[in-house]
């Protein structure tokens, strides 16, 4: 996954360029990454990225023409000064735009990371100044890893980056494990492993003299205290900040790539859409049988806007290669996503091949209407081992405790930390976008009339069909036509939206026997397939049998600390018959052992340094 890496150290100069190197080798996934390094030793500070070519951050490292400015950064930052020319650069010229950052940091100094707008994370070194910056997003979203022990400070992209160069941290975090099993993720800036941690939202941390503080250039608060808008002003705001921000989320390398969905979300971004050269492409993730709603839907608004439509489909090669996939998905994304995300890479990889950048309307529905997955998993406590259950609970009912402002909660919490693992695994294989995560479009959210969503859905369809009457006209997922549903067709939608999930993944355990019964209703009223394709839950019953008996039958799970040995066998027999559904148990136990079989006891060695040498020379050269 495209990153940053570095060493701040005074340690001897070639044993931290050493450090980076392997730092950055490690996150080379991809044959078609580029990557290097940048050293500035009388600083003590030691860098690398990785990027994907012909990207925002390709052109590395940024420097002013003096050289005494340096930028390294992953990710993408945008600027309202800077969209003017953006939409029309391509290839090398958009690259080339991007010296604007270091142009603003000249001019606004220290306040310069309070304009930057977009997901991303950085290191800008400023030799005049003796001073060095790590910085990262509002939301955290581009995620920096780090840790710091008497001698240096290590910082990654990647958790595995800081694997591989310090065996001390190569072990679980007891209470990282414990919140994953909670939520299936960590909380609180924690991870999976001993000693690395996460920097918080809109960190800004200042290196100077051999020491560094812990700052922060942007409160949520400052959004909080916004005064809310009357309705009508609200409108008018929403329908201006839209029409503002979309442009800068077209700008592409070559051909955009639209993932649409039969949602709203990515239907309000294709009202606003400007027109762009080449025309942008869209595509929709499916499975293996018939088409559900979101491609069949989705086919008709690519057409309306004259825009080609592709269905990307779970193919044979999925089933026969899960397992390599699966260790894939956790390797790559450091087990934020699991074994039951391992579609996202393959479909992500086959996006890839229409466009290396992907806009996508994923957020909107958290952003706008306070849509919500974050809630605990419910495993098992009869699965899981000495003090865990407790634990567990305990974090649980901590976080259910807690209060924050809706919108808040979503972009400091659930998005960059139980929603993480998604992007990540999409950013492995190509630019990732979002205009719902746009620093005036979350701003605005908060502005929303008190005591409504922030855009309720008839609303935001209206905006559609201020901008495309033939868009609002077909129909959503979930039952709007025109903007509006009437009772029954609500009633349908979401009757046949939650039973299609039941049957997918969410069908309780003491139900579960029904499952023949309840199988055959589903067939009887077309449910089945409607809304989702992936039935994960199903195939750990058939399909993937042989690699569910394989993976749990394996030692590390046998003789693991964190599940009762008696019950590993209950688990897949249970599961497996029918008689129960343990889907998020079986998750959970397959991510954890990938996790120590892939990254906790990996043989970390210069294994890859052929590889880094090659891609730096080859970017060097260019």
């Amino acid at each position: 996954m495209p990153g940053i890496a570095g060493v701040i150290s005074p340690r001897p100069a070639e044993q931290c360029q050493r450090l980076v190197e392997r730092m950055i080798t490690s996150m080379l996934h991809e044959p078609s990454y580029v990557c290097g390094t940048h050293s500035v030793a009388q600083l003590q500070i030691y860098g690398g990225w990785v990027a994907h070519q012909n990207s925002f951050a390709d052109q590395q490292a940024f420097t002013d023409p003096s050289g005494d400015i340096t930028l390294l950064i992953s990710g993408e930052c945008f600027s309202d000064e800077a969209v003017s020319n953006a939409t029309s650069s391509t290839g090398s010229d958009q690259a080339a735009s991007s010296h604007w950052l270091i142009q603003s940091y000249e001019y606004e100094g220290d306040h310069f990371f309070e304009k930057l707008n977009g997901l991303f994370s950085g290191l800008l070194i400023d030799r005049r100044r003796n001073k060095a910056f790590l910085f990262n997003d509002r939301y955290g979203l581009e995620r920096i890893y780090w840790h710091e022990n008497e001698d240096a400070f290590y910082f990654a992209s990647e958790a595995k980056a800081l694997l591989c160069v310090l065996p001390q941290v190569r072990e679980f975090d007891l209470e990282g494990v414990a919140q994953y099993l909670a939520f299936g993720c960590t909380l609180d800036f924690r991870t999976l492993f001993r000693g690395v941690h996460i920097l918080p939202p809109a960190s800004l941390w200042r290196f100077e003299n051999g020491g560094h503080d812990q700052g922060r250039y942007f409160s949520v608060q400052t959004w909080e205290s916004q005064p809310s808008l009357s309705s009508d002003s609200f409108k008018k705001e929403f329908a201006q900040t839209c029409q503002k921000l979309l442009p800068r989320y077209v700008q592409s390398s070559s051909r955009l790539g639209i993932s649409l969905t039969a949602g709203i979300d990515s239907r309000l971004i294709m009202a606003y859409l400007p027109p762009v050269q080449p025309r942008p492409v869209c595509y929709t993730f499916d499975g293996e049988k018939k088409l559900t709603l979101d491609t069949r839907i989705a086919a008709e608004v690519a057409s309306v806007c004259g825009l080609e439509h592709f269905v990307l489909t779970l193919g044979r090669d999925f089933f026969e290669q899960f397992a390599s996939y699966a260790d894939e998905t956790v390797y790559i994304t450091d087990g934020t996503l699991g074994v039951i995300g391992a579609h996202e890479i393959y479909f992500n990889r086959q996006a890839r091949s229409f466009s290396s950048e992907r806009l996508t309307g994923v957020f909107g529905g958290e952003i706008m209407r306070g849509v919500s997955f974050f809630k605990p998993l419910g495993i098992s406590a009869g699965f899981l081992n000495g003090d865990l259950p407790r634990r567990v609970t305990t974090i649980q009912q901590e976080q259910l405790r807690k209060q924050a402002h809706p919108i808040s909660f979503a972009v400091l919490n659930e998005i960059p930390q139980r929603r993480y693992g998604v992007p990540a695994a999409a950013r492995s294989q190509l630019v990732f976008r979002t205009p719902y995560l746009d620093n005036a479009f979350v701003a605005l959210s908060y502005r929303a009339p008190r005591g409504s969503a922030a855009c309720r859905a008839e609303d935001a369809l209206d905006f559609v069909s201020e901008n495309n009457v033939a868009l609002c006209s077909i129909g959503t997922d979930r039952g709007y036509v025109n903007g509006r549903r009437t009772f029954l067709r609500k009633a349908v939608a979401e009757t046949s939206f939650k039973l299609d999930y039941f049957y997918s993944e969410g069908l309780p355990s003491r139900a579960a026997r029904l499952d023949p019964l309840f199988r055959g209703i589903m067939s009887a009223l077309g449910v089945t397939g409607r809304f989702k394709f992936l039935y994960y839950r199903t195939w750990f019953q058939r399909k993937l049998v042989p690699y569910l008996e394989e993976r749990l039958n394996h030692s590390s799970i046998r003789q693991s600390s964190f599940w009762k040995t008696s019950s590993v066998d209950a688990l897949m027999q249970e599961h497996r018959s029918g008689r129960a559904n343990y889907l998020q148990e079986i998750n959970a136990a397959l991510t954890l052992e990938a996790v120590e079989r892939l990254l906790l006891k990996r043989a970390w060695s210069s294994e890859k340094r052929a590889a880094f040498a090659r891609q730096e020379t080859a970017h060097a050269s260019r």
